[in-house]
């Protein structure tokens, strides 16, 4: 997040007061003695209490004797305890998926505790967590009917047990504030003494669960349940595992990705002290001792492993820029949408066209906790310690990797120390395992920084090239789009790309909103030794930057307002008229704001959630810009918790920012250069800016994501107040590589 305090305001069609909400003063607890952690989320506005991971994690022995379900455990206390199938790595959902439970199960939010849930109990339960993954922000999304039929369920077996021991009909019960209560006879029973009875109730059918409406709970902004750990230092990372016994790794990878090792000379270790063993993988060598990671890494310096580059090692960010280019401008391409007839129209005597190459580099995830593993491998068990955004496929990776049946297997989740797509996939793992098994004690491996922003799976390369036609009156009649960009699917190799055309590729371009009757785009899918994949708004993170700016270069050639220019093309889409006439009229758009300053506008759609961006920013004289403000509107149809949704649309535009100013991962010899944040720097305080968030939710059926959207629109925003300002078009990022000074 920016350190800016962010205002949350309805959208156009409910003009209320801003709505500011702040941080609540949050008390950490101990774990209970069924094990859970102190988590609270109360329907009353008391403070929340919180811990990481379960005390006692699950060990595949018998539930908990408080559990109504692997999901819910009520104590005699009346804590009831909600266990999280996800992972949290600051996008919130360990508080708004536990509010869409207690929203049907009308228990006390002051009295639930959250602990991860057993990615092991799921398989031994025929998978009764389902999907544990946080990505494509579908947290909430694709859990919400179920977390609510979860809660609902669990409230009707309480009230029948009420009910029974009354006995009186349930449809005469009321539970409300963890209590049952009878109104007739005056008689209340709270959940905890109902929950033993309640567990052995099977329902004839399941009870309907409520319609967005009839929300009492679920919309109100509720403080979030880790950043208080965060801020005082109590959250535990993976990074902050200790095991008796345990011992320290650091790696050396193959600097080229995709080479090998070729050999190693451990003679250099030969007399230092407290190193265990070197350790040979396929396309890197560990060393091990027995204290600290320093010492490892140490050791691993006194080492030169000589590895085996292939013809990637001639390979160079020159080169690449050239080939992406090519596949955007000619050749042969998977044609993804193609309405009307294009080439006449841009063709057509009269018509003005314009063209236009976008292009973008690789990007690292580089997030702030670097990737680490802890394991103990025991022959027949093995337990791992790993931040992961998702812990049921990194059971399956780990048993496969470590010879066992899934249910030999424990993945102790923790919080995240940033994610973004990196931890979807835990290359750092599966090195662990392979070293733990070779040495057979525990073993914390660690990335360092370098290791970590130089074998990420970084975001893809592109070029995107345009082409666009206007009318005498300067209406849009044509819009041809090629991308040129690296395959996610095929750099990891997890699923076949149909017809040449995968959907994170073209996700924005070939379903823009815009109504231009001839519009074509076309997919090159083209990719380098260097891996890629998921990164923080994905194929909008390229996307929303060319096509939103390409936009705002066909308005200019119109002679008209980018706002008026849109919107005009926007008829049948009411729900991305609101959210462009939100931003617009909450930023005070077309303003004059004085020398050296303009304001730049863009709208895209990720995961399910329209957002708009108007950027203001100020540029010296001498070429230095200031992004001075943002202002944000976002439908995302419904949203649980108002005051995460606002910090995750804040969080993505730092994000996504970052990424506009200063990313770029280049190649030399093969090898990815930047290494550290000298070389990668990120938006710090002093460049933050003040961002103001506002709702323009349209409900219906639609529930959007909230982690990813809002940064899809940001660099195109900032891009576009550039060129108002100084009339230079940013075509390339980022944008430090260009010269602000003076005009074009």
């Amino acid at each position: 997040m920016s350190g800016h305090r962010n205002t949350v305001q309805a959208g156009k069609s409910n003009r209320q007061d801003a709505v500011a909400f702040t941080r609540r003063h949050f008390i950490i607890a101990g774990a209970t003695a069924a094990g859970g952690l102190a988590v609270g989320i109360g329907m009353l506005p008391r403070a929340a209490k919180a811990l990481t991971v379960a005390a006692k994690p699950w060990d595949g022995n018998a539930s908990s004797p408080y559990d109504l379900d692997a999901w819910i455990a009520i104590e005699p206390d009346d804590s009831v305890l909600i266990r999280y199938a996800r992972s949290e790595m600051g996008q919130g959902s360990m508080t708004a998926l536990p509010m869409i439970v207690a929203e049907e199960l009308q228990c006390d939010w002051s009295k639930v505790r959250v602990e991860y849930a057993s990615p092991n109990r799921s398989v031994r339960e025929n998978n009764v967590y389902g999907d544990m993954s946080s990505v494509g922000s579908h947290s909430v999304r694709d859990s919400r009917i179920k977390l609510q039929q979860v809660g609902a369920s669990a409230r009707e077996r309480l009230i029948a047990a009420a009910a029974a021991q009354w006995n009186v009909p349930a449809s005469e019960c009321k539970a409300a504030d963890s209590v049952v209560s009878h109104a007739a006879s005056g008689r209340r029973i709270n959940y905890g003494a109902l929950a033993s009875a309640a567990a052995q109730i099977k329902l004839a059918a399941e009870p309907a669960i409520k319609a967005p409406e009839h929300y009492t709970f679920i919309g109100k902004p509720q403080p979030r349940v880790d950043v208080p750990l965060k801020v005082n230092g109590a959250a535990q990372y993976a990074i902050d595992t200790r095991l008796p016994d345990m011992v320290y790794a650091a790696i050396a990878q193959c600097p080229v990705p995709g080479g090998t090792l070729a050999s190693v000379d451990e003679a250099p270790l030969k007399n230092m002290p407290g190193i265990v063993q070197v350790v040979r993988l396929k396309d890197a060598v560990a060393v091990v001792a027995t204290d600290t990671f320093w010492r490892a890494k140490q050791g691993l310096a006194r080492l030169h492993p000589e590895w085996n580059v292939g013809a990637a090692g001639s390979t160079d960010s020159a080169q690449f820029v050239k080939e992406y280019r090519d596949a955007a401008l000619s050749g042969t391409a998977a044609v993804a949408r193609n309405d009307g007839d294009v080439d006449s129209a841009l063709s057509a005597s009269g018509a003005k066209t314009l063209t236009s190459l976008y292009e973008v580099p690789y990007l690292a995830h580089a997030t702030m906790e670097p990737m680490n593993a802890t394991v103990h491998w025991q022959g027949d068990r093995l337990d791992v310690w790993v931040g992961t955004q998702a812990a049921d496929r990194a059971l399956k990776v780990a048993a496969e990797t470590a010879g066992l049946k899934p249910e030999q297997v424990y993945i102790h989740n923790t919080f995240v120390g940033g994610g973004f797509g990196r931890k979807s996939r835990n290359d750092e793992m599966v090195q662990a395992i392979e070293i733990a098994k070779a040495i057979n004690r525990p073993v914390k491996l660690v990335w360092t920084r370098e290791d970590d922003m130089r074998h990420d799976r970084f975001r893809p390369q592109a070029a995107i090239s345009f082409k666009g036609a206007l009318d005498a009156n300067g209406r849009p009649t044509a819009l041809y789009i090629r991308t040129a960009v690296g395959s996610i699917l095929r750099s990891l190799r997890i699923n076949k790309v149909e017809n040449g055309i995968e959907p994170m590729a073209i996700e924005g371009l070939a379903n823009n909103p815009y109504q231009i009757a001839n519009t074509k785009v076309e997919c090159a899918l083209k990719n380098t030794h260097i891996p890629v994949a998921f990164w923080r708004s994905v194929g909008a993170s390229q996307n929303a930057f060319a096509i939103e700016s390409f936009i705002d270069e066909m308005a200019h050639a119109a002679g008209r307002d980018p706002y008026q220019f849109r919107r005009a093309m926007l008829g049948s889409r009411p729900d991305w008229i609101k959210v462009l006439d939100t931003v617009v009229e909450n930023s005070n758009w077309g303003r004059s704001l004085g020398p050296g300053r303009a304001q730049g506008l863009a709208i895209h759609e990720c995961y399910g959630t329209i957002v708009g961006e108007v950027a203001e920013i100020t540029i010296s004289p001498q070429g230095a810009l200031k992004v001075d403000r943002i202002t944000l509107a976002a439908d995302s149809g419904h949203v649980v918790n108002p005051l995460g949704f606002a910090e995750q649309m804040e969080g993505g535009v730092i994000f996504a920012l970052t990424a506009a100013l200063y990313g770029k991962v280049t190649v030399k010899n093969g090898v990815p250069e930047q290494g550290n944040f000298d070389t990668y720097p990120m938006v710090r305080l002093a460049q933050a800016p003040k961002i103001d968030v506002h709702f323009a939710m349209t409900g219906g059926k639609k529930w959007g994501g909230a982690g990813e959207p809002g940064g899809a629109p940001t660099a195109a925003a900032v891009c576009n107040a550039i060129f108002a300002l100084t009339g230079k078009r940013i075509r390339s990022l980022p944008i430090m590589d260009h010269d602000l000074s003076g005009s074009a």
